[in-house]
């Protein structure tokens, strides 16, 4: 794995783990377009977090269409052109799906999603960030967004669970588990350094990095 020889990174994370700093780093580090999700833009958002039983599927398909929107065109990427980084993977847009809807409300989504999905890209790489509940709490709350204020800390704990059993069996592209807890992408180079060359060397399908294994 080569880090330069990327043309479409992803990195990936429950809300809170850093994702948005992460890949904004390394988009800049690789002189690379950045690709980020736009809650700003779902009107159901923050009502889905005051309400989350009446809101969810037209926050979810909302966000489903925004991504399949924001992604069709990386199928045209080619090797001369800018790489991307995006903030979000779309085989991980299921997880919110299954964790928020009813089962009938899941049967019609599974449907939109299946016709959608051969128009999304693989990517090269997926960076995936984990955090424990208790970390992930403080950064929302520390970052202050005002959709996320009503945002019960019982479904950022169930958000974390589904993503780490997601990326435990996501095999569609080379994945590095991070253990973000003491990591500082933003403001501490050696940290993203570090990172980097953990990247470039990466030999499997599959590896882990925080700081006790650098």
């Amino acid at each position: 794995m080569q880090l330069a020889g990327c043309r479409y990174v992803v990195v990936e994370g429950p809300i809170g783990a850093g994702k948005t700093s992460l890949a904004r780093a390394l988009a800049q580090h690789m002189g690379a377009d950045v690709l980020l999700e736009l809650p700003e833009d779902n009107p159901f958002l923050a009502r889905f977090y005051a309400d989350m039983a009446r809101y969810a599927l037209p926050a979810q398909l909302n966000f489903l269409f925004q991504r399949v929107d924001q992604l069709r065109g990386l199928a045209q990427l080619d090797m001369f052109g800018r790489a991307t980084v995006a903030d979000f993977l779309f085989d991980k847009d299921p997880l919110f799906a299954r964790l928020n809807l009813t089962d009938d409300e899941f049967a019609l989504y599974e449907k939109i999603y299946a016709h959608l999905k051969p128009q999304v890209p693989v990517p090269d790489l997926v960076v995936y960030l984990q955090a424990p509940v208790a970390t992930l709490v403080e950064r929302v709350h520390r970052r202050g967004v005002e959709s996320e204020r009503e945002m019960p800390e019982s479904y950022l704990a169930r958000l974390a669970e589904a993503y780490a059993r997601f990326f435990y069996q996501y095999d569609e592209a080379p994945l590095m588990i991070v253990n973000s807890e003491r990591l500082n992408f933003v403001d501490n180079p050696d940290h993203f350094a570090l990172l980097v060359g953990r990247i470039d060397a990466m030999r499997g399908q599959r590896e882990f990095f925080n700081l006790g294994n650098a």
